[in-house]
């Protein structure tokens, strides 16, 4: 069973070869799908520059990875003074 042509990797017919091509198409896929906020936990956000997401249901707009959204890290130093 043939498997099905992904719009990333057509676009570049047969240039550059298949493992870049199908690294790209990975890549692409990770930012350019919706992802969970951290904030409101919607899953709705998207990609509006390199580094930048937002979410459209709290308009919240924080920064992350380039290519894939991660959960914000705490602070050390402020989890220390909350629980005093």
């Amino acid at each position: 069973m043939a498997e099905a042509k992904k719009k990333t990797i057509t676009r570049f017919g047969t240039r550059y070869g298949r493992t870049i091509r199908e690294r790209l198409a990975t890549v692409e896929a990770g930012y350019r799908g919706k992802h969970k906020c951290p904030y409101c936990s919607y899953t709705n956000v998207t990609r509006e520059a390199a580094g930048i997401w937002s979410c459209s249901k709290c308009k919240a707009k924080f920064t992350s990875k380039a290519y894939q959204l991660t959960k914000p890290t705490p602070v050390k130093g402020l989890e220390a003074k909350q629980d005093e």
